[in-house]
This record gives structure tokens, C-alpha cells and sequence, in this order.
């Protein structure tokens, strides 16, 4: 493994950061761990300044009030429609009924959907953030918190982007707790595990109504986000948390014209009394119960331990060092769960440095550092949340609660589509882009001899970038 200073400058971008760009490699190689440092230190680090984009209460209100507007002209069509017939008794039949039910649908399709430009809005914030970056690390710790804390925009779309930006981005770099505390009470993550749904028994409108308590939320919070799969809790525990989070929902759109989307806490649904869970009591205390169980396994040691081990596996090894996860672990218990300090013990660690690159990309991770080493500083959100999706890893999409795999078996079959992806973004620049400039300026050399001779033996820039895009320098990390 090279150990240059340019090397490991190299290895800083990639294994850390989004990939090197033109300038980065030199401007780092005097001191990378330094410079990975000083990325979250800087002021704000992570946040985005995106004054136009609306809150996700407001982005919830507005797709509620279009769908709202599309449901009435279908319907108001369909009433005149129907008059119109009845009116006209001899000129009905089942041809004119087909077009009635035609011109209702177009009807509604006349009102727009505003939920898929604000989904691409949010994208392109998020996009033209990597690209833009220095480094990336801040960025890419934002991308691991948000697949670790996920939702799906194909459940709410509307809020998919400003849930990562409220709940995930002013976080990333303080306390655990206050990270999960945002992210378990933000209505986005309340209506993707059906919390919204989820009713006490015993509460007023458990007694009332018919529907029960959802478990979807208290497991996931136990499973996925703090103990992990198979730790210290049982099923007794994941359904009185499930009981303590009853009443955690959010304003519905068509009562709160100003506040819908809101989170709020509803008594009526919230299951009474004391519950006890991982051993300890808590007392009935409305919204105030479920935060303290919360608190309570932001500081758990299998929390920690967990946490320790998805970094350790994202940014290092799919094998995660034993010995790299325990020091992790220990830090996040030392500092209460600061996040910036857990992030600098990684920098530090000697593990961070010594294991060689052979980490793959996930899909996301390699299309950003393709566009940074073409120079690329923004993009069309369609086309590349197009690519992501092509390459198996759609934004904000992921399959389950789970989030994405962050290991090589679960992405190494899409090479074939990475390969594709290569191609047509090689075409689209080979013009303007010289592939022996990218290795000399923007790698500063740092590629294989393999790997330079294969680019400069090709027959076409385009196949040269294609062959530089697909090489294990651009693959792995």
C-alpha cells in the first residue's frame, strides 16, 4: 500500500470524503488527517443554506392541499357529467359513460403534483452539497446518519429531503441523543413506521375505537437505530416502548391549514400509566416519557457499541477491526455520545490509515466522485437521482427500515449498470475532458500503472474515462 503524502491524501478523500477533485489532493497532502479535522470543525458544518426550500411541514401541506384540489375537480366533473346525462337520457351509453370517467381523470391531472419538484428541489440541494465540497466528510457523515436514521420518499416524498435537513444535518457533529430525539419525534419518520396510527389500548381512544398499538416505530427505534438487532431487549420491551409512543403523530393537513405536518402529542391516544423497559420504571408523564427512554438508550453501551460498529463498517471495512469498534465505543460512552469526538477517535485511529482500500463504493458514493474529478459542481437532480436509481440505490428510497447494505455482496452485481453509467457520462464530457488531465492533475498521479495504462491505451477518451471511472481507484475506497 503507497504511503506517499500524496497517497494518503488520496485515501483521506475517498475512504472519508466524496472523492478528490481538482487542487484537493495537493491541498490536503502536508496534513490529512488535519484537514479531515478541520472539515468538521468549520462553522455549521453539514447544514445547508437553502432559504427556498420549504420546511417539511410546508412541503406537507401543499402535496395535501393539491391532492385535495384533484380529488374535488374529479369529483365536480364527474356530478356534471352525470347531470349532463341524466339531461340527455337518449345520448347515454356506455361509450359516453367511458368518456365521462375520461375527462374527470384529466380533470384531476390538471392540477399539478408539486410533491415530485419539491422531492427533485431537495435532491439538487443535496447533490450540488457534494459536489461542492472540499472534502466531504461532514457530507458524508450527513449520508450515514441519514441512511442509519432512514425513511422512504416513496411512502412521504414531500417531507424525504427536509427531514434529512432538519432532523439529520444539525446533528451530525453534536450528541447522539439530540439527534435521536429529532429524528424518532419528526412527523417523517412518525408516518413512514405508522405511528400516526398507533393507539393505546387503554387510552381514551383506544377505549373508543377498535384500532390498537402499532409496533412499527419502538422496534425499529430498539433493533436499528440504538440497541441492535438481537441485543439486551425483548419483545415485552419493544411493546410497552410501543405503548410509551402512543400519542407521538402529527397535525392531518385538512384541520390545520397553518400547522398541518406539525408533530404534536395527542393525550386521547397515548397509552396511561407507568412502563417498564430494559428493567428500569417509567412513570406516566406524557410526551416527557417516551424522551426519557430515549435518553435513556442514547447512552446504552450496546447503543454505543452498535453505532461504533455501523461506522467502523461504512467507513473502514465490511469486516469491521474488533479493536477499532471497542476504542469507538468507548469514546461515544466517554463523551456522553458527542459525535464529533467519536468521528475525530475514528480519524485517529490507526486502523483508519493501515487497512488498504478495498472498501467498494456504494453507487451513490461513486457517481459523486466520477462528476467531482470531471469537475462538476452541480447537477440535474433528474438525471442523477435517474443514475441512482439505475444503479440499485434510488435517494431516499430505501428497501426497508433498514436502510442500504454497506457491505460488497449486496452491491457488487450492479457493475455491469456502474459500467453503463460510465460510459454515458463519459461521452457527455469526453469533449471537454482530457482522462490523462484527470490522472495527472485532479489524481495527482496517485492511480496504479495498471490502471494509467489501460487509459492511455484505449482508443477513444470516451473509453479512456470509462476505464479510469471503473477502475478499482475510482471503485473502492
Amino acid at each position: 500500500m503507497d504511503t506517499s503524502r500524496k497517497a494518503v491524501a488520496a485515501l483521506a478523500l475517498n475512504r472519508f470524503g466524496l472523492g478528490p477533485r481538482l487542487g484537493s489532493i495537493a491541498a490536503i497532502a502536508a496534513d490529512p488527517r488535519g484537514a479531515l479535522r478541520a472539515d468538521l470543525d468549520r462553522p455549521r458544518a453539514g447544514e445547508l443554506a437553502t432559504p427556498g426550500l420549504p420546511s417539511s411541514a410546508q412541503a406537507f401541506r401543499t402535496v395535501a392541499d393539491a391532492n385535495a384540489e384533484r380529488r374535488a375537480r374529479q369529483i365536480t366533473m364527474a356530478k356534471a357529467e352525470d347531470a349532463k346525462g341524466q339531461a340527455e337520457p337518449s345520448m347515454r351509453e356506455g361509450g359516453e359513460a367511458t368518456a365521462n370517467g375520461r375527462e374527470a381523470k384529466m380533470a384531476a391531472e390538471a392540477v399539478p403534483n408539486p410533491g415530485r419538484q419539491i422531492y427533485l428541489n431537495e435532491a439538487k440541494a443535496r447533490i450540488d452539497a457534494a459536489l461542492g465540497s472540499e472534502i466531504g466528510f461532514a457530507e458524508r457523515l450527513v449520508w450515514f446518519w441519514s441512511n442509519h436514521f432512514c425513511i422512504s420518499a416513496d411512502k412521504i416524498q414531500s417531507m424525504s429531503g427536509a427531514y434529512e435537513r432538519e432532523a439529520v444535518r444539525p446533528h451530525i457533529l453534536g450528541r447522539f441523543q439530540d439527534m435521536l430525539e429529532a429524528v424518532e419525534s419528526h412527523p417523517a419518520m412518525l408516518f413512514y413506521l405508522d405511528n400516526t396510527v398507533s393507539i393505546g389500548p387503554n387510552s381514551v381512544a383506544g377505549i373508543n375505537r377498535t384500532r390498537g398499538l402499532n409496533e412499527n416505530l419502538a422496534r425499529e427505534i430498539l433493533e436499528l437505530h440504538t440497541l441492535g438487532v438481537r441485543s439486551v431487549y425483548t419483545q415485552e420491551d419493544i411493546i410497552r416502548f410501543a405503548n410509551v409512543l402512543t400519542g407521538w403523530t402529527l397535525l392531518p393537513a385538512a384541520d390545520n391549514p397553518d400547522h398541518g405536518g406539525e408533530f404534536a402529542f395527542n393525550r386521547r391516544l397515548h397509552e396511561p400509566g407507568a412502563q417498564t423497559i430494559l428493567g428500569k420504571v417509567y412513570l406516566q408523564g406524557g410526551v416527557e416519557q417516551g424522551k426519557a427512554v430515549l435518553h435513556d438508550l442514547a447512552r446504552h453501551p450496546a447503543t454505543a457499541t452498535h453505532v461504533a460498529g455501523k461506522l467502523t463498517r461504512h467507513f473502514i471495512a465490511d469486516e469491521p477491526p474488533p479493536a477499532l469498534v471497542e476504542s469507538l465505543a468507548r469514546t461515544f460512552q466517554d463523551t456522553a455520545g458527542d459525535l464529533k469526538e467519536v468521528a475525530k477517535a475514528l480519524v485517529a485511529s490507526e486502523e483508519a490509515w493501515s487497512v488498504p482500500p478495498s472498501k467498494l463504493k456504494r453507487p451513490s458514493e461513486w457517481v459523486t466522485a466520477m462528476v467531482r474529478a470531471g469537475g462538476g459542481t452541480t447537477a440535474d437532480p433528474r438525471r442523477f437521482t435517474a443514475g441512482q436509481a439505475t444503479l440499485g440505490e434510488p435517494l431516499w428510497r430505501p428497501p426497508s427500515p433498514k436502510g442500504y447494505a454497506d457491505d460488497e455482496a449486496s452491491w457488487i452485481d450492479g457493475m455491469g449498470q456502474r459500467l453503463d453509467i460510465a460510459h454515458t457520462y463519459a461521452e457527455r464530457v469526453a469533449g471537454a475532458l482530457d482522462p490523462r488531465f484527470v490522472i495527472d492533475s485532479v489524481l495527482e498521479a496517485t492511480v496504479s500503472a495498471k490502471t494509467t495504462e489501460a487509459v492511455v491505451r484505449a482508443e477513444s477518451r470516451q473509453q479512456a474515462l470509462a476505464l479510469l471511472f471503473m477502475s478499482p481507484e475510482f471503485q473502492r475506497r
